[in-house]
């Protein structure tokens, strides 16, 4: 499931290479990003949730059957086989081990807190982008529940869901661990409330990721809007601030320090960065050029970023074929 789910993502990622979004840092517009490179964070994310499962499956995949109530038995059993018919990688080496402790469980529950958390986080952007105050997103009806009183309302219902079953998932993460911590060896009737936690966690993460994978199957993203929200912004700040570094040879933090005078300018004449003229930005700089229209491009601020992680659309669709090969 969490394959399909990237697949999922991946092909939103290769149709945006070069829509362009804001990127926010405290939830304030930072840089301009594709949106493209903004999925695919969530691919990663996703990816190295897939290999903790896998790792957790390596690790606690041994044979608990023949440990009896703490002590192993006198009888003549042969563990390796039952394990081989089992399929467990091996018996576990330790009897009183075996009954006492709960890791399998325990690590099951962390790494699906882990993907919950993932999913609950892109949740909470469908969330923020589906509202009047973004517009980044539109869902169809059938993902979206009616107000019981308000005509006009369209909830993301789903989304807000997800939130809530990971923080379900946290809390039986806390309270199994809670649950072992006072326990001495070996098994203690306690234990048993460990099957309730383990079987809810699954089931509400899996229904989550089921939800989550329809909604982006069927979000329909404003690219205008997206656009917009970078343009009447500074996103494009740090790159005036890297030109003259790069190009006039200051120190970055004189470079900071003259592009936050022209930013707070801006600012005070209700203008954006790519609104002032040659002739204003001059009063700052006498050696700026016309070539600082084209660094306060949204287009060209993404496009330059080429570096290895970055959203330049190249770099991007090399890390959407890596993407592919590595997970798909």
């Amino acid at each position: 499931e969490l394959k399909n789910f990237q697949k999922i993502l991946i092909n939103i990622a290769k149709k945006n290479t070069k829509t362009i979004m804001p990127g926010y840092t405290h939830m304030q517009i930072a840089q301009a990003v594709s949106l493209a490179h903004h999925v695919m964070a969530y691919v990663e994310m996703i990816g190295r949730d897939r290999e903790r499962l896998n790792n957790c499956l390596k690790r606690m995949n041994e044979n608990p059957l023949g440990a009896c109530a703490l002590a192993g038995t006198s009888f003549n059993i042969n563990r390796k086989y039952t394990s081989k018919l089992l399929r467990f990688n091996k018996p576990t080496a330790n009897s009183i081990d075996s009954v006492s402790d709960r890791d399998f469980v325990i690590e099951f529950i962390f790494c699906l807190s882990l993907l919950g958390m993932h999913l609950s986080r892109l949740s909470e952007e469908i969330i923020l982008w589906s509202s009047q105050h973004f517009e980044f997103v539109q869902l169809p009806d059938e993902l979206f529940t009616g107000s019981s009183v308000l005509p006009q309302k369209k909830n993301p219902d789903g989304a807000e869901l997800i939130r809530a079953k990971t923080a379900i998932t946290i809390s039986n993460l806390s309270a199994l661990l809670s649950l072992l911590k006072n326990l001495p060896l070996a098994y203690n009737k306690d234990m048993q409330e460990d099957k309730k936690l383990t079987f809810e966690t699954f089931d509400n993460i899996f229904l989550s990721l089921q939800v989550l994978k329809e909604i982006m199957k069927k979000i329909k993203f404003n690219k205008d809007k997206m656009l917009n929200a970078v343009c009447k912004s500074h996103a494009t700040a740090i790159d005036l601030a890297e030109w003259l570094v790069k190009e006039l040879n200051y120190s970055f933090r004189q470079a900071y320090n003259i592009t936050g005078r022209i930013v707070k300018y801006a600012n005070k004449k209700n203008k954006f960065l790519s609104d002032l003229t040659l002739i204003e930005l001059k009063k700052f700089e006498k050696k700026f050029t016309n070539k600082v229209s084209s660094i306060l491009s949204a287009q060209n601020s993404i496009k330059n970023k080429k570096s290895i992680g970055g959203t330049a659309p190249e770099t991007v669709k090399q890390a959407i074929k890596l993407a592919e090969q590595k997970y798909l």
